[in-house]
């Protein structure tokens, strides 16, 4: 009975303290942009889908996260698909870069390092090389208002600054 009570007490104070958006430190400045939910416009392949994705500060600011899903229809070769991932934006903690991290239902884990442009309105996530693996990179730029542009590009294996366009968008932001 009394670990019935010490469990309830000490859970207590938790289920009391609203839910707060976490405030992010300064560094995130030049995020704020992202932070929200969006709905993408376009094509490319592996076809014309339908996606949203949002962005999100957690852990009292300290990451960005980014949900992604995208819906495929049926096609003559595949069946209807769905696509999600997570990324995890952060600062390195042994320089003054943004890296993040991704991982996606079809088991893959892709390691980025991610720059603004010097003007602020493109913000490209550029992938580690990795011998015998593509290479991805993903920009996201300022269109103005609740706008912003989606490019994501592969390289090919052995040729890391090939990139080719894999899928293109225009991405709506959702009304709060």
């Amino acid at each position: 009975m009394r670990l019935a009570v010490l469990s309830v007490a000490l859970l207590l104070p938790r289920a009391v303290v609203p839910a707060q958006q976490s405030k992010p430190a300064g560094h995130w400045d030049s995020w704020q942009f992202l932070v929200g939910e969006w709905v993408g416009e376009g094509g490319g392949q592996p076809g014309q889908g339908t996606g949203s994705f949002s962005f999100r500060f957690e852990l009292q600011g300290k990451v960005l996260v980014r949900r992604n899903r995208s819906d495929y229809p049926a096609a003559k070769d595949r069946p209807a698909y769905s696509h999600e991932d997570l990324m995890i934006v952060y600062p390195d903690p042994g320089g003054n870069s943004m890296r993040a991290v991704y991982f996606d239902n079809e088991g893959q884990v892709i390691h980025y390092t991610a720059q603004f442009s010097p003007d602020q309105k493109t913000l490209t996530f550029l992938s580690d090389v990795a011998p015998g693996a593509p290479r991805f990179r993903l920009t996201y730029t300022k269109s103005g208002g609740a706008t912003l542009g989606l490019k994501f590009d592969i390289a090919p294996p052995g040729k890391p600054d090939s990139f080719s366009t894999y899928i293109e968008a225009v991405c709506r932001k959702k009304a709060d």
